[in-house]
């Protein structure tokens, strides 16, 4: 398997954040909450908080999509 480049990597980034935002969704915290506490599979907090980590990461692959510099103009690639 090889590992995508450029434009490939971007297209395969912001897919699997896409993926493990549908399933943090899914998840729902809010209802999980309203469960007593041993009944838990997971901590509603934590889901929160993940939930909201790969919203950033999305909004941060959409900008790196609308970035007008040509890939060897970013910062710290020795152009």
């Amino acid at each position: 398997m090889s590992t995508p480049t450029g434009d490939e990597f971007e297209i395969e980034f912001e897919a699997e954040v896409e993926a493990e935002l549908g399933l943090a969704e899914a998840s729902d915290p809010a209802r999980a909450a309203a469960q007593p506490a041993s009944e838990w599979l997971f901590d509603p907090a934590e889901a929160e908080a993940e939930e909201v980590g790969l919203r950033n990461l999305l909004g941060a692959a959409g900008a790196l999509e609308s970035d007008p510099r040509p890939s060897g103009g970013r910062p710290g690639e020795g152009t």
